[in-house]
Order: structure tokens, then C-alpha cells, then sequence
């Protein structure tokens, strides 16, 4: 896992839709299952071992944006097709990478990718070598992602892992957002906590079963979950819009910063939430949510004057019918466990609200 990857990470979030040249469905019997996150790569094991294999730890297993320690943006698995053979289990989870040096005519792998791609399109990445993903569906079991990277050389292949990471990444996250949200709303959805959101703010925001009302002061919602070893937290303020400024870098973190000053304390005394761009830095994006102009922001809090903190994502919205602002804000605290899929709960939930 390296930060210096993250840059490349960053962009993965940004790319609207995956830029694969074929797809093809292949309509397996059984449902795929599987953890967040985990991404099979089948490849052989010379390839896995040398510099495509560094390639691929390299985008795929980089930094998570961003955490207090770094955990990686995807579990990998590798295994070859020797051993997927042998394991039939491991042809019915979710997400995979299939990596293949077409040159090799005698790897399983190569063969698989080959036959899979058609002779058309084999022949066609003999001779144009830009042609070299495609996207597969339930290849083995129903509700799988299968995601070819191939070429005729090494070299070749490393570049188009590099030039394919972001909208392969773009697409996996894409496939998974079903599963997402299937595991966050399996005990249901608490209409009485979007029906308090939506009379306070004019926007409706599904909060799954489990959260409870922590705060409803001035115009400030503060929903939490509460977890063995986490806790999930959403903080939703509107405000009215006044200038420019508000939806810039400087600006999220000033209304969060209030927010957190005036709301969020523990039990130390003089204690209260700030972000900390110091030790990690805030990152912010601008992006469309449901139609409306919007603010992304990622970084790190703590309580002054405590030992507290973790990660946050925010999203400041403009609605421009009503001329006001809708800051909605996810953070998480948990010191004994990984934060990462903690992260991409509240993300999924916060990416729901609608005016």
C-alpha cells in the first residue's frame, strides 16, 4: 500500500462510467457471494510474481482515501486457474481481475481470456493494441463482475493496467453498490427519521434501521449507530447560501469546524471537534449529487483536548431553487478496527439524499 498512488486513487472517484471496448454476459447458475472489497485477480503465477504483479498491488492495493492508518482500497486474492479448478467455491465470489499475456498460448489463463474474448476480438488485440479490456457478467454465478486485462507483451499489460485503473475501478465500485446497499437496509429503512430530516431540511435521506436520533438543536440533526467496536455518525445542517466562497476547500471545513466546535464534545471538558489537515490533508472535489452542484470532502477529525478521532466524509449541496446550502457529514470512530468499510457505508448513505 502506497500514498504515493493516492493521487491516481483520487481520480478513480471522479470517471462517470468504465471505458472497456467489449462486454458479454455469460449468465452463471448460482448467486455470487463475497466481502466488500474483495477482488479476485486470476492470473498465472510467473505474471502475478513479477512486475505486473507489483503493477496491480501497486493501483489496487494503494491507500484508501483517507484514513487515520492506511488500509488498502481492495483486498486481493490471486489465484491461477490451476487452482480455481481445483476450488470450485472460488468461482462464485463477486468481483474479478483476469490478467492475461496473450503471447503465452499455453497459460490456462491466456486460453480462458481467449476463448472468452471470441476470434474477432483476439484478433483485433493482435493488431490494436488500445483493444485490451473487456467487462464480463456472471460468468460463473449470477451477480459477478469479471473484468479482462490483456496484451500480447508484458510491458504492454502493465500499461494497460495502468491506463485502465480508474474506470476499472469506477466499474467494480459501480458492481458492488447493490451489495452495499442490500447489507446497510437488510433490518429496513427508519421512516420516522427521514420524515424528521425532510421536514427540517426540505431533503429526504434514507437512514437504515439501528440509528438513533442523537441531537435535533437549532438546525443542526445528529443521527448514530452505535456498533461493538464502531460508531457511525451523520451530522445534517442546512444553511443559506451567501457567497461563492462557502463551496470551496476553505469553505466546507470553516461549517464544519462550526459545526464541530459548537456540537461535539466528549466528556473532557473544553474538548470539541476539529478536522486535523496537519498530520493528513483534507482532500476536496467538486461533483453532481441527484442534479445539484456539490462539495466532496475527506480528511481526518479530532476532539481537542482528547484522544479522539477518525475519518469523515462530507458533502456540502447547493440547491439553487431555495437558495440554501445542505452540509450532510459521515464520521466514524473507531479505535480497535479497520475504518475503510465503515467509510463506504456512510458514503452510500450520504450519496442518497434528494431534494
Amino acid at each position: 500500500m502506497k500514498y504515493t498512488s493516492l493521487v491516481c486513487l483520487l481520480v478513480a472517484f471522479g470517471l462517470s462510467a468504465c471505458t472497456e471496448e467489449a462486454k458479454k454476459t455469460f449468465g452463471g447458475p448460482n448467486k455470487a457471494y463475497g466481502k466488500l472489497n474483495d477482488l479476485v485477480v486470476i492470473a498465472e503465477d510467473i505474471v502475478w510474481d513479477g512486475p505486473v504483479g507489483d503493477t496491480i498491488d501497486y493501483y489496487y492495493a494503494a491507500a484508501y482515501p483517507i484514513l487515520p492508518q492506511p488500509e488498502p482500497m481492495y483486498d486481493l486474492r490471486q489465484f491461477s486457474m490451476k487452482k480455481m479448478d481445483m476450488e470450485p467455491l472460488l468461482k462464485e465470489l463477486r468481483s474479478y481481475l483476469i490478467v492475461a499475456n496473450l503471447r503465452d498460448e499455453d497459460s490456462d489463463v491466456s486460453r480462458m481470456v481467449r476463448a472468452d474474448l471470441g476470434e474477432a476480438n483476439y484478433q483485433r488485440a493482435q493488431s490494436d493494441p488500445s483493444f485490451n479490456t473487456m467487462v464480463g457478467k456472471d460468468k460463473w454465478a449470477r451477480g459477478q463482475i469479471v473484468v479482462y486485462v490483456f496484451s500480447f507483451s508484458e510491458d504492454g499489460l502493465i500499461e494497460a493496467l495502468k491506463q485502465n485503473f480508474s474506470a476499472i475501478s469506477k466499474r467494480v465500485r459501480d458492481s458492488e453498490r447493490p451489495h452495499l446497499d442490500y447489507r446497510l437496509f437488510l433490518a429496513g429503512e427508519d421512516y420516522e427519521l427521514r420524515d424528521k430530516i425532510l421536514a427540517k431540511t426540505g431533503a429526504t435521506l434514507r437512514v437504515p434501521k439501528g440509528y438513533f436520533l442523537a441531537m435535533d438543536k437549532d438546525e443542526i440533526i445528529w443521527l448514530r449507530f452505535e456498533a461493538d467496536k464502531a460508531s457511525s455518525n451523520i451530522l445534517i445542517h442546512k444553511l443559506p447560501y451567501t457567497n461563492e466562497k462557502q463551496l470551496t476547500k476553505e469553505g466546507i471545513k470553516a461549517i464544519r469546524d462550526d459545526i464541530g466546535r459548537k456540537y461535539v464534545s466528549s466528556r473532557i471538558p473544553n474538548s470539541y471537534m476539529r478536522i486535523n489537515d496537519v498530520d493528513l490533508p483534507m482532500f476536496t472535489f467538486v461533483k453532481t449529487i441527484h442534479n445539484r452542484y456539490a462539495v466532496e470532502a475527506r480528511g481526518i477529525w479530532e476532539l481537542e483536548n482528547d484522544y479522539m478521532g477518525g475519518p469523515f466524509v462530507s458533502f456540502l449541496i447547493h440547491n439553487a431553487d431555495t437558495n440554501e446550502l445542505l452540509f450532510v457529514d459521515g464520521f466514524v470512530y473507531a479505535p480497535e478496527d479497520d475504518k475503510r468499510n465503515y467509510v463506504q457505508y456512510l458514503e452510500h448513505i450520504l450519496s442518497g439524499v434528494k431534494f
